[in-house]
């Protein structure tokens, strides 16, 4: 499927979007002349960052859209590297002293496998951070899958729903020690949103959330699909200015 990822409209909330990465970093220890890698990386401006602070001799940033990665080659150089790729086949064979994903793996099933991978791709003494949205029983999120389940959208998307594989914190915390984790730091945070209406709530899911469907539809139906759900998500949000949004967001470090 073509990449249905809009960093311009992903980026309306930029500063919003970018606190979670940095608390996220903060947990992360410098590995001077190490490697490490950033799985789903979105367009490189904050693996540069990341790149940076850690001190890496090396970084790749990982990233299944194109349209993503074309604005990445603003930010490549010193060290600091970027490709198309998917997380689903992430295997190293060089293991990393750096495993950072900040917002990415909410999009890949089956985290008992996933962990698993991740922290077979880790050298001794290696660290993973992992910061990833919790805000699927939000409005936001479940009158979307519900308008999924409506005609004409249902059939067009031959009855997928989306499911969200991220777990409790607990869980994490539980696998990591299963894992051979020595030291973690796993946490569920809730990020205080202000925008201008509940209008916001619609432009903020747009550029994340809803181009799971977008990508899985024609591109003439996500027009209507997108009214349906601003109708029925305004309906449900009070109308207040600004807006208060609560989004929780689970933030995990470990050291292996």
């Amino acid at each position: 499927m073509a990449s249905t990822w809009n960093p311009n409209q992903y980026n309306r909330f930029q500063d919003e979007r970018s606190k979670p990465f940095h608390d996220l970093l903060a947990l992360v220890q410098p590995i001077p002349g190490g490697r490490a890698i950033d799985l789903g990386c979105g367009t490189g401006e904050l693996t540069k960052v990341m790149h940076e602070r850690v001190q890496a001799r090396a970084t790749i940033g990982l990233d299944n859209s194109e349209t993503m990665l074309d604005k990445s080659a603003a930010f490549a150089g010193r060290g600091l590297t970027f490709k198309l790729g998917t997380i689903l086949r992430f295997a190293p064979r060089t293991p990393f002293d750096l495993i950072f994903s900040n917002a990415a793996l909410q999009w890949v099933d089956d985290h008992e496998l996933l962990f698993e991978r991740l922290a077979a791709g880790l050298a001794a003494g290696g660290q993973l951070a992992v910061q990833m949205p919790l805000n699927h029983d939000h409005a936001s999120h479940v009158v979307a899958d519900a308008v999924a389940g409506e005609e004409p959208f249902a059939t067009a998307l031959k009855g997928y729903v989306r499911r969200v594989p991220v777990e409790t914190p607990e869980w994490y915390a539980e696998k990591l020690d299963a894992l051979g984790f020595a030291e973690m730091n796993v946490r569920m945070q809730v990020y205080p949103q202000h925008l201008g209406g509940p209008e916001d709530v619609v432009e903020w899911v747009k550029g994340a959330y809803l181009t799971d469907y977008q990508s899985r539809m024609p591109a003439e139906l996500f027009p209507a699909y997108l009214a349906r759900y601003s109708e029925r998500l305004l309906a449900v949000l009070a109308d207040r200015r600004p807006y208060f949004y609560p989004y929780k967001r689970l933030l995990l470090w470990g050291r292996k």
